[in-house]
């Protein structure tokens, strides 16, 4: 049976010759080399979706490759398909670097200048390494194997313009629909996910900010299990702390949480970090939540002006949702998307505190009434970007009208 081997790097010259080198090796099969990390990962998802089985058998990145770094990138290809093996192209085959990678989840090194020899046998082991995990894959077991859960990011354009609540319900939303879900809290000074929910917790993000290989079992030790069926992975309660999550931490998180739980929220606060930008950067859909008053716009203008400078994200693959809407207010959802350069959320969260103020004083967001309009409005948010397995006669459900895919980060 044939080797399907996939290259990947940014140097076209490097990526040729790779793949010339490859083509004569035996019973081996090179596919179309991507040219970059998102277009590695975008082709083992979909391969992915399709099943375990038409995923290639080894993976090989060129140093050079971008715009995620080699090393993390190779343990985002480990932690969410872990059926495939992957091998690392460098210039630098010193011991420190080959510690660095297998610590990444790299199934082998191979020094340049490229040698065939070296090249084949490094390739023939990871091939069988592979299909012996997808034998165990094809008995039962619970290595994860498929495309990833949903990441969707909650930004306050200030502070005060209610995210943190936002984030609850649409994680909530997702749970209730029958779809396994993460809360992430990432606003890592002010955190108060935890506040709302009224729930005391010794475990945080920080704890997993030193482990370079989060397994299964590490994540479920830093997750708060929540009586709503929530899974939590809350800021720490010292804010200080939250300068040891860096965007390669951040990063490494979000691929764990993506890879066990069909939905990812998380809250990103108001203050951009650099642990921030990276989730917002790798999500698949980025909402920044705004009031309708000229000093809330302004500032997502800045923000929205912010990630595009630092190529975070593009203005046009953001969402802004309005909250505290009202049909008195001036400043009305369109003006904001003109302001904004935008997309906008279709559905907007209506200014009702009398509902909110009784279950927030009390910490018990998560029992806010069903009949509540703002509750109606995010869930019907949560319905509209495709989180919610939704069922017919639910509030999610009719509030569903545009699935995931008018949301979802384009790749290009």
């Amino acid at each position: 049976m044939p080797t399907r081997i996939l290259p990947a790097g940014a140097d076209p010259d490097a990526v040729r010759s790779l793949t010339t080198l490859l083509s004569q090796l035996p019973d081996a099969e090179p596919q179309p080399p991507a040219g970059d990390s998102t277009q590695l990962v975008d082709t083992l998802a979909r391969l992915a979706a399709e099943s375990v089985d038409e995923l290639p058998e080894v993976v090989v990145v060129h140093e050079r490759i971008g715009p995620v770094p080699a090393l993390e990138l190779i343990r985002e290809v480990a932690l969410r398909f872990p059926a495939v093996g992957v091998i690392l192209v460098t210039t630098d085959a010193g011991p420190g670097l080959f510690s660095a990678a297998m610590d990444s989840g790299a199934r082998g090194l191979v020094a340049l200048p490229l040698s065939y020899e070296e090249l084949a046998s490094r390739v023939q082991a990871v091939a069988q390494w592979s299909t012996g995990v997808r034998r165990h894959l094809g008995h039962g077991s619970d290595v994860f194997g498929g495309v990833g859960g949903t990441v969707v990011t909650v930004s306050g354009a200030k502070g005060g313009v209610g995210a943190t609540l936002a984030a609850i319900q649409l994680a909530l939303a997702a749970q209730a629909s029958g779809r396994p879900t993460a809360l992430l809290d990432l606003d890592l000074q002010t955190g108060d996910v935890a506040s709302y929910l009224d729930i005391q917790f010794r475990r945080s993000v920080v704890d997993l900010a030193a482990i370079t290989d989060i397994s299964p079992r590490v994540l479920a030790d830093a997750v708060f299990r929540h009586d709503t069926g929530l899974a939590l992975l809350l800021a720490p309660g010292e804010g200080e702390r939250g300068e040891e999550v860096t965007d390669r931490v951040a990063r490494q998180i979000v691929s764990a949480l993506r890879s066990r739980y069909e939905v990812v929220v998380v809250d990103c606060g108001a203050q951009l970090s650099g642990a921030g930008a990276a989730v917002v950067e790798m999500a698949d859909t980025a909402l920044l939540l705004t009031t309708p008053d000229v000093i809330a716009v302004r500032a997502a203008k800045r923000t929205v002006r912010m990630w595009d400078r630092l190529q975070i994200r593009k203005a046009e693959e953001t969402t802004v949702v309005v909250n505290r809407h009202t049909r008195s207010t001036e400043i009305q959802p369109a003006l904001v998307q003109r302001i904004t350069g935008t997309a906008l959320a279709r559905t907007a969260i209506p200014a009702n505190f009398k509902e909110l103020q009784a279950v927030v004083d009390a910490g018990r967001v998560h029992e806010l009434d069903n009949r509540s309009s703002v509750k109606q409005a995010l869930w019907g948010l949560a319905g509209e970007l495709g989180l919610v397995r939704a069922t017919e006669g639910t509030a999610a459900h009719r509030g569903s009208g545009r699935g995931p895919g008018g949301f979802r980060r384009r790749k290009e």
